[in-house]
């Protein structure tokens, strides 16, 4: 079983800054999991605590029903694929995969039989012979996952580690990764400040922001319903739009929320007409920007969708979503 449980845990340095705040959480065997939220909202603290490169203050890990607080990284059968790749320079591929091996004296046959088995699954067979310099973006961080996979541990934590790449090449490595999931039937635990990558990869996503969990999900119920003011406007791109009930003719005391996508129904029953200052061209689509009550709004349209500088709005009551505009939370 390679399941991690999270019981009350809680991280706070010296200076007292609290980073995370009583996490509770249970990661199924198998489940590829994503944390997700902006920068230091202690996604990657929370990661480096699982793997034991950062100490918890109270709490509880448990991976594979196993407690680990006192075990040392080395011990808690884990793998750990960073964001800068972290490859030795003067080694080849080859001797970078296998690195991790030859320290734990494993024979030099069992080394050559799995860093093949590695090379074949990653497309690496050609490379080698290569140093990290000789190399592309995505093919080093095919050989910092190659490092990983060759020890076949309980546990893939990943943090990051598609931000170095160009857009095109994060989209390939995005699929690459999920075959790899796939494949090795392994429980992976993935960070990313990149909702995209969230929604297209997570079995399930958590959304942290301030050291808390808040909402945990499959990427459609996430999408779909969001809990509150904070995950409805992380995720999705662009934003959910948030607009007081008063300016849609509803009730004054409730703020609304409406994803672009959903602003321009022929069949609404709210109508809006809406001054638009700036337009983005995305191939099959256009994004039309304006301001409501001076908050900053946008709609999807197809992009044969012909309007000048006014745009008119029709919206169904039915995809409106309410929201208490204190607490921010769901109603």
């Amino acid at each position: 079983m390679s399941n991690v449980i999270l019981k009350n845990v809680t991280k706070i340095y010296d200076n007292g800054n609290k980073v995370i705040d009583d996490i509770s959480l249970d990661i199924e065997d198998k489940e590829f999991v994503v944390l997700v939220g902006s920068s230091g909202c202690g996604k990657s603290t929370l990661l480096r605590m699982i793997a034991g490169l950062e100490d918890i203050t109270s709490g509880e890990i448990f991976i594979g029903d196993k407690k680990v607080n006192n075990v040392p990284p080395k011990d808690r059968d884990i793998a750990f694929v960073f964001q800068s790749y972290a490859l030795y320079p003067h080694m080849t591929v080859k001797e970078n995969i296998s690195f991790g091996l030859k320290m734990r004296k494993v024979p030099k046959a069992e080394i050559e039989k799995k860093v093949q088995e590695v090379s074949k699954i990653l497309n690496l067979d050609e490379y080698l012979d290569r140093k990290p310099k000789q190399l592309s973006g995505g093919q080093r961080q095919r050989v910092a996952l190659g490092r990983a996979i060759v020890r076949n541990p309980k546990v893939f934590l990943m943090d990051e580690p598609l931000s170095n790449l160009d857009a095109k090449l994060r989209v390939q490595m995005r699929s690459e990764i999920k075959k790899l999931h796939n494949k090795l039937q392994t429980t992976f635990i993935y960070v990313t400040h990149d909702q995209t990558e969230a929604l297209t990869m997570g079995d399930r996503i958590v959304v942290l922001n301030n050291g808390k969990i808040q909402q945990v999900g499959t990427p459609d119920d996430i999408y779909n319903n969001p809990q509150n003011t904070f995950v409805a406007g992380f995720i999705g791109s662009p934003q959910m739009n948030f607009i007081m009930g008063k300016n849609l003719g509803l009730d004054e005391n409730i703020l609304y929320g409406i994803r672009p996508e959903k602003m321009t129904k022929p069949d609404g029953d709210i109508k809006l007409t809406v001054n638009v200052d700036i337009t983005e061209m995305l191939g099959s689509e256009k994004i039309a920007y304006f301001d409501i009550d001076n908050k900053r709004c946008s709609a999807i349209l197809p992009s044969e969708y012909n309007f000048g500088k006014t745009l008119e709005l029709s919206i169904k009551s039915e995809d409106l979503y309410k929201f208490n505009p204190q607490t921010g939370q769901r109603i």
